[in-house]
């Protein structure tokens, strides 16, 4: 017997937080994906259920895999990657109150396990491909009215450092600001001409506000993508959709320079006092920034992907 004590010892040591000896059953496993119950037949109702269950079995604390540098809860690291862009993919089809609803249920999971099973990364490992899937602003999945819920509750968990709940809830304070459904805050900027104007004033069906550089790639390939939809080309003629590009950096001389490279039925300008960067009227993360508007100004799409845009142009 006494041979055997530094293997429960080290199985006990990797395990993800405490339990018996016996407790561990195996080092890996595959993700336990979640069976959608067959009396559920309509998508939106099974897309939901899922949604909300998604992690079950991953984060359910009765039984005990390992937690290493390789593994969070049994789960190779980058198995566990996958199935969180399988969980961001789907949630980007739901509507949006189900997709945050199912953000909630995810952080309560987590904080349930790590309360259940102290000491392993679950917690840590999972919040972080939150994260990264959801706010990093080169994620094609990133989406703060989705990360708002979960991030709310990170800012003041138990579980997360005390380093850290800052700038969680700075990053709360951000997802917060212009969110879908809600009025956009209203500005002033200066156009090509010299006239001072204001978000407000602008009068569309939509108003596709964008915030860029006009030495930006991606702003150029912006450019691009706008003028060769037919769609986008068509609402742009007729008035049904105005596009607004703000520049709200420092350098006013190299954007009167660079003028000629917007399109000229477009709507540029740029902040003269630089209040939307330093007042935090917007949360410009990376450009281009794409808010599109209804005709009362109401945001449809935050911080959108081009290809969002043009799809929901589209419909």
């Amino acid at each position: 017997m006494m041979k055997r004590w530094p293997l429960i010892l080290f199985l006990l040591a990797v395990s993800c937080g405490p339990g018996k000896p016996s407790a561990p059953r195996k080092l890996t496993r595959e993700f336990p994906a979640m069976e959608i119950p067959v009396m559920l037949t309509e998508p939106q109702e099974r897309g939901e259920w899922l949604g909300q269950h998604f992690w079950d079995r991953f984060t359910a604390p009765d039984s005990l895999y390992f937690c290493d540098s390789l593994t969070v809860n049994g789960v190779p690291k980058e198995d566990l990657e996958k199935q969180m862009s399988v969980f961001a993919t789907l949630l980007q089809r739901l509507p949006l109150q189900d997709g945050a609803r199912a953000m909630t249920t995810l952080f309560s999971r987590l904080d349930a396990f790590q309360t259940a099973r102290p000491g392993g990364n679950v917690f840590a490992e999972t919040s972080a491909l939150v994260s990264r899937y959801f706010y990093d602003p080169n994620s094609p999945f990133r989406s703060e009215d989705l990360y708002l819920p979960f991030v709310e509750k990170l800012a003041v968990s138990a579980h997360t450092p005390e380093s850290m709940r800052m700038a969680y809830q700075w990053d709360a304070r951000m997802c917060a600001l212009n969110r879908v459904g809600t009025q956009a805050a209203d500005f002033q900027f200066i156009d090509t001409a010299g006239k001072r104007r204001t978000l407000y004033g602008i009068r569309a069906r939509y108003t596709l506000l964008v915030f860029g550089n006009p030495d930006c790639h991606a702003c150029k390939e912006l450019v691009v993508q706008l003028e060769e939809d037919p769609v986008a080309r068509r609402l742009v003629a007729d008035s049904s959709l105005k596009v607004v590009d703000i520049y709200i950096d420092e350098d006013i001389p190299l954007w009167k320079e660079r003028m000629e490279s917007y399109p000229s039925a477009w709507i540029n300008g740029y902040d003269p006092t630089f209040t939307i960067r330093e007042n935090l009227v917007y949360n410009v993360r990376a450009l281009p920034s794409l808010y599109l508007l209804d005709a009362k100004k109401t945001v449809l799409l935050k911080d959108a992907l081009p290809e969002q845009v043009l799809a929901y142009l589209q419909q």
